[in-house]
């Protein structure tokens, strides 16, 4: 049998966080980042697995033994083996016939951005492991990770989408979303990954009425899709992120880290960590690199598209 490949993109929400697992219309994006998946036939019956950083270097590394369910294989496993091992048996419910085919796997995962950057290390990896298991990725996201999975819609489309939830299902629409102005806009790396599990947890437990907040968001959305200039987007960041701020309980990133800033920033998903859209008429990294913030990407540069 010759090798399988996969690969899914990473991802940024550009607005919708926190709303999104409430039904706002969120704007997505995949990344030109994701993380590759290779499969080769195993003459042990066991899955033989090995992941490597965007270095190349191999950071882990497990066997699982294949029986009637997947099986450590050795005593010595970590909190990253339990995890991996939960999702592949839950990718087995869904799929019985997974990992029966063969008498054993070896996996290869390739990470294209550094794993601390939050462009979906788990959406990348569950929906490659979906695609190898012939399996819904949304189904599995579910008995594993949860949260709305606009993620898993940026790991499988190559564009821009909106993505909403709605109580029986979700849409997810492909858009055409390449701002005239996108050379004025950057994607700015906090220093530190945000656990997304914790800030959807704060968020529920401090949200009350959200109807209006939702009518805004929504409203927010559409308008920054079919804006046309720079100013009346960097209007629409801020409006997008005093909504938040009210709802969540914590202060724009821009009056904690970046009051003296001339020019709009955003935060994107869990607020805290990972990247913030920066939009700004000025080359803004100078500003960034003085404050030790030194991963600065345009927007041309991360946006898939």
């Amino acid at each position: 049998m010759n090798p399988q490949k996969f690969y899914s993109n990473g991802k940024l929400l550009i607005t919708g966080e926190y709303l999104v697992l409430d039904g706002a219309l969120a704007l997505a994006i995949p990344t030109k980042y994701g993380q590759s998946f290779t499969i080769e036939p195993y003459e042990k019956k066991i899955l033989k697995w090995e992941s490597f950083d965007a270095d190349g270097k191999l950071w882990f590394e497990t066997d699982f033994l294949i029986n009637d369910g997947l099986q450590f294989a050795d005593t010595g496993h970590h909190p990253i083996t339990d995890r991996l091992l939960q999702i592949l048996n839950a990718a087995r419910k869904q799929n019985p016939s997974f990992l029966t085919v063969n008498p054993g796997f070896k996996v290869k995962t390739q990470m294209d951005f550094p794993m601390n950057w939050g462009l979906g290390t788990s959406s990348t990896l569950l929906n490659n492991i979906s695609q190898w298991a012939n399996i819904d990725p949304y189904g599995l996201l579910k008995d594993t990770f949860g949260g709305s999975g606009y993620d898993i819609a940026c790991a499988i489309h190559n564009v821009p989408i909106t993505y909403q939830l709605a109580k029986h299902g979700r849409t997810v629409i492909e858009r055409s979303f390449n701002p005239a102005f996108k050379h004025h806009l950057y994607f700015v790396f906090l220093n530190k990954k945000q656990n997304s599990r914790e800030g959807i947890a704060a968020y529920q437990k401090n949200k009350n009425n959200t109807d209006q907040a939702l009518t805004e968001i929504n409203a927010i959305t559409n308008d920054m899709i079919s804006c046309d200039n720079l100013e009346t987007f960097q209007f629409l960041m801020q409006s997008h992120e005093t909504i938040i701020s009210k709802i969540i309980k914590q202060q724009p990133v821009k009056e904690t880290l970046f009051k003296n800033f001339k020019g709009s920033i955003k935060s994107l998903g869990a607020w805290g960590g990972d990247f913030v859209l920066v939009a700004s008429e000025d080359q803004p990294e100078a500003y960034f690199n003085e404050r030790g913030f030194e991963t600065i990407i345009p927007y041309g540069t991360m946006v898939l598209q």
